[in-house]
């Protein structure tokens, strides 16, 4: 006896997904995401419309603001995931850290915020608007995935670097338009990049700070 033909279009287990209930299979799964999920990709697995998935995602975020939990679900960098509240960092951070220090330096967060408003950048002209040799902060930050590489400067050759989709993430941007507007506060790059060029020599850093001259 023949088959149906559609009894060979969803695979074994396929049905089960698709008939689960929505908004706690969108909690069991954005419980053990590593990153943001997109609404297409949680559509995806679990066999529904991005628009109902996108309104079980912000009926969720409302619910858990609305009950005071201590964690919510936010839209962040293209993708939802879990956070805990704010209200709740230092019982976070005295579990986490532990009397370890886990924060960047100033000087990481100065050169940080450099890359993040002038990007794509490249590390000497980074060097210029701090006034300081930043080659050892900058593979820090390479390190962390919170910048990366984006291409070369056409004049010149040096390679250029941008904030990733994890800074976003960190610092609960859903785009690079959502920075605080202090870009006009530093100072124009090129007025000063002549005092910095690219081919400076590297010093031996240590990653809590900036580079060291030996003496």
């Amino acid at each position: 006896m023949p088959v149906p033909e559609q009894a060979h279009e969803a695979p074994a287990g396929a049905l089960g997904v698709a008939e689960l209930d929505l908004k706690p299979a969108l909690e069991a799964v954005l419980m053990v995401v590593d990153e943001p999920a997109t609404e297409e990709h949680l559509a995806r697995v679990l066999q529904r419309s991005r628009r109902s998935v996108a309104l079980a995602l912000r009926e969720l975020s409302d619910d858990y603001a609305r009950q005071g939990r201590g964690f919510d679900l936010r839209l962040v960098a293209g993708g939802w995931r879990f956070y805990s509240r704010a209200e709740y960092a230092d019982a976070v951070e005295s579990f986490v850290l532990d009397g370890q220090q886990a924060r960047l330096t100033q000087a990481a967060l100065e050169t940080l915020a450099v890359v993040a408003y002038r990007q794509p950048v490249s590390r000497s002209r980074v060097s210029a608007v701090r006034g300081v040799n930043c080659d050892g902060v900058m593979r820090t930050l390479l390190q962390r995935g919170l910048v990366e590489e984006a291409g070369t400067e056409p004049e010149t050759g040096a390679i250029l670097y941008r904030t990733t989709n994890y800074f976003l993430e960190r610092m609960g941007l859903r785009g690079l338009d959502e920075l605080p507007e202090l870009a006009p506060f530093l100072p124009e790059a090129d007025a000063v990049e002549g005092d910095s060029p690219e081919g400076i020599p590297s010093f031996d850093v240590d990653d809590s700070g900036d580079s060291q001259t030996d003496h």
